[in-house]
């Protein structure tokens, strides 16, 4: 899962779980049993929820970091190439900004 996608992911899974808590708020002066045990199993669904999301933006930061120590070392291990590389990059990049 790219990067982008994950914070997409994390994005609307946290704009789920305000809308869950929302829900249960407007819902607190309902009465009765079922009431009760659904705003119960909602408020639980929320908790893991929010778990998980932690965890999962915790998982999407030790990735980007991975990521980073892993392009420092390259660069530091093979300088040249690195140099090679962002030119041609920026090569492409000027050539395809200047063809609009």
């Amino acid at each position: 899962m790219s990067v982008s996608s994950t914070d997409r992911l994390v994005e609307d899974l946290k704009r789920v779980i305000d809308d869950a808590e929302l829900l249960l708020r407007e819902t607190a002066s309902l009465a009765g049993d079922r009431a009760v045990e659904a705003r119960e199993r909602a408020a639980e669904t929320v908790r893991a929820a929010r778990e998980r999301l932690g965890t999962l933006e915790q998982e999407v930061v030790g990735r980007a970091r991975d990521a980073a120590r892993e392009t420092d070392r390259y660069v530091r291990d093979n300088p040249w190439q690195s140099v090679g590389v962002a030119a041609g990059i920026g090569l492409i990049i000027g050539v395809l900004i200047s063809r609009r």
